[in-house]
């Protein structure tokens, strides 16, 4: 049986709509582990766009393999936040924005290419609502 509690979270009988805390025990008595992402150098490069700029590197990715990805290299050169501008710097990360796009293209006649394009546009749309939602890029 789950009721609303004031802040809007569910409270169940066996708390299972609470926040657990990384570490701690669990009502199931199982632990918490957190989990992060180990991203490489090309992922890593990818910049946090407005929303509605990923979504048409999305498209384009798409369906030109890569051309979104060359586009989203340019942000870059704009001010767009990547997690490797401030190890790397912009030039740097302007380039491995424009090998991935290559990349892309290249390998896109055997398809491998064309998927790499659609999940790096994918994963632009998810920085950019990160970024609008003022969440933290590696959640």
């Amino acid at each position: 049986m789950a009721q609303k509690e004031g802040g809007g979270r569910v409270k169940t009988g066996d708390h299972l709509g609470a926040k657990a805390i990384a570490g701690a025990p669990t009502a199931g008595g199982g632990v918490v582990v957190e989990v992060r992402e180990k991203k490489g150098s090309l992922r890593a490069a990818i910049p946090t766009m407005p929303f509605p700029l990923a979504v048409i590197c999305l498209f384009l990715n798409t369906f030109i393999p890569g051309l979104g990805t060359f586009i989203s290299a340019f942000t870059v050169l704009c001010g767009a936040r990547s997690e490797l501008v401030s190890q790397r710097g912009v030039c740097c990360v302007f380039w491995l924005n424009v090998a991935a796009a290559f990349i892309q293209i290249l390998t896109a006649v055997i398809m491998v290419g064309w998927i790499m394009s659609i999940f790096w546009g994918m994963d632009m749309v998810i920085l950019a609502s990160y970024r609008d939602q003022g969440l933290p890029e590696d959640v």
